[in-house]
């Protein structure tokens, strides 16, 4: 009887290849940047990050990220104006907001805007991950507003 070496690749055999989700960052806060990249990048493929609205929709257009994680004080253009601005141009990339701002009033903005989740930065250790995990199973995140002790 004789046998065959059978060689495997990735998108053969009718399976696709599996490819990891790419996000986009951002936020005006270069430190914040390089912690948010840091945390995400063993998971997720970082695929650009800016630090104002204007680059934001920019970069947005030419990437077509999967996700995007924005703050929402940023110059040239806030982070929810960018998000309506990249809905208008038909983004289909999930918006997450990632901010210091805890009034529910920024939270409705946001997610009139058009955002799938709401992180707030005193939880991003805790609760970033949790947020890219429920938007990409389709369901909406927001951070617990109440005081981190």
């Amino acid at each position: 009887m004789e046998t065959k070496a059978i060689t495997w690749r990735p998108g053969h055999c009718g399976l696709p290849k599996l490819q990891r989700i790419r996000i986009l960052l951002a936020d005006d806060h270069g430190p914040l940047l390089e912690l948010i990249q840091g945390l995400l990048e063993p998971t997720f493929d970082v695929v650009g990050s800016v630090q104002d609205g204007e680059s934001l929709v920019k970069a947005a257009k030419k990437l077509q990220p999967d996700v995007i994680v924005t703050d929402i004080s940023m110059p040239e253009l806030n982070g929810i104006d960018a998000a309506y601005q990249m809905r208008a141009s038909g983004s289909s990339s999930k918006i997450i907001f990632l901010t210091v701002h805890a009034d529910p009033d920024f939270v409705q903005a946001a997610l009139k805007a058009g955002a799938v989740a709401y992180v707030w930065k005193f939880r991003v250790a805790t609760d970033l991950l949790v947020a890219i995990g429920e938007v990409l199973a389709g369901r909406t995140f927001i951070s617990s507003l109440e005081s981190v002790v």
